[in-house]
């Protein structure tokens, strides 16, 4: 085998499936403690009175940690508050978390007529988050860095070696039906980030695929997990172990990596959807007793829908009339239910208890 050599762009990057053993004692074993954990989580989604509810607000805490990992850093609050108010968006960081959650949505929606995973996908999903026409690297000189400027991986270069191996990744994704999708779930994460199609967009296009191939493989019906949370907080070895792969052929690291973080990101996924549930439960009761007129089944979907609320999410709902609405939101206000909060020249209200959730607080 060559020597692996950093600055020069990796035309030679080995087709799929790799020529390694892909099924240790290890990761087997890793596989089905991370597939249990997994199932548990799509069975707790499954069971909800309202499957969609959180979606929103677990596709925008996902959208927001993808973000950070490419240092694109914003707020919650800035985050929910501006898709909730109808006040222009001006911030770089937030706009970008709502294309993100936007190109994921699309992705799910072209799954449903379409359920396979293509390089044309990938080009709709990154242009979708670039907001522009994007589409696979032309132009060579693409090199991965560290901050001070040290070259630690030159990817593939020229259209027709690029497309080559996305159409190899293609294949793979959705014809070879040998391995186990989990472990199929690594194999592919890496070679889509290690052919790196796009000029930007790679690493978020990379975690949107990775959602996408859950439901696909279904493994995970409902696509709500936070797996981008998993590698900021774990960022160092996830580089660390991409690279051993490129340079080492260390596969089994890099997959058992994977694997642990699906097990890791499908329990504290089902631990913060059993806390929302729990919460959304005890705060209907509380509604229920203390302002038993304005109770009503959907009224509660709407408060824990997303942490903030507006008049208009409850006239669109035919919870009642602007006025109405209005005076109920004001009483759940007065009763500690909610705040409210000035932005721009709307009134939202934030559901403090949720937000607090989906914050691990």
């Amino acid at each position: 085998m060559h020597k692996f050599d950093r600055k020069i762009p990796y035309n030679d990057l080995p087709l799929l499936p790799p020529n390694a053993d892909i099924e240790t004692k290890n990761i087997l074993r890793k596989t089905i403690s991370a597939g249990r954990a997994l199932a548990q989580l799509n069975g707790a989604l499954q069971n909800l009175p309202n499957p969609t509810l959180f979606l929103d607000t677990i596709y925008l805490q996902e959208a927001k940690a993808s973000s950070e990992v490419e240092n694109i850093i914003t707020t919650n609050d800035e985050l929910y508050q501006s898709l909730v108010a109808d006040k222009k968006n001006e911030n770089f960081a937030t706009k970008e978390v709502l294309s993100y959650k936007e190109a994921l949505w699309l992705g799910l929606e072209e799954l449903t007529t379409k359920p396979f995973i293509t390089t044309n996908l990938c080009i709709k999903i990154v242009q979708c988050i670039k907001q522009n026409g994007a589409s696979i690297r032309v132009t060579p000189g693409t090199t991965l860095g560290t901050p001070q400027g040290e070259v630690i991986y030159t990817p593939p270069s020229g259209e027709s070696v690029i497309r080559e191996k996305m159409a190899n990744l293609e294949k793979f994704i959705n014809e070879d039906n040998t391995i186990d999708p989990l472990i199929k779930m690594a194999l592919l994460h890496y070679q889509f980030e290690v052919i790196h199609p796009f000029a930007d967009g790679n690493g978020r296009t990379g975690r949107i695929l990775l959602l996408l191939y859950l439901k696909l493989s279904g493994l995970l019906d409902i696509p709500a997990i936070y797996l981008s949370e998993y590698i900021i907080k774990n960022r160092a070895a996830y580089y660390q172990k991409l690279q051993g792969v490129t340079e080492n052929n260390e596969w089994e690291a890099f997959i058992l990596y994977m694997l642990e973080m699906i097990e890791k990101t499908s329990k504290s996924g089902f631990e913060r959807l059993n806390k929302i549930t729990t919460t959304m439960e005890k705060t209907a009761e509380e509604i229920k007793k203390k302002l038993p007129k304005i109770y009503s089944k959907n009224l509660i979907e709407i408060l824990f829908r997303l942490p903030y609320t507006k008049r208009q999410h409850l006239i669109d709902e035919n919870i009642g009339s602007p006025k109405t609405v209005g005076n109920y939101l004001s009483a759940l206000e007065t009763a500690g239910f909610l705040q409210s909060i000035k932005v721009g020249k709307e009134k939202l209200y934030l559901n403090q208890q949720l937000l607090n959730i989906l914050e691990g607080k």
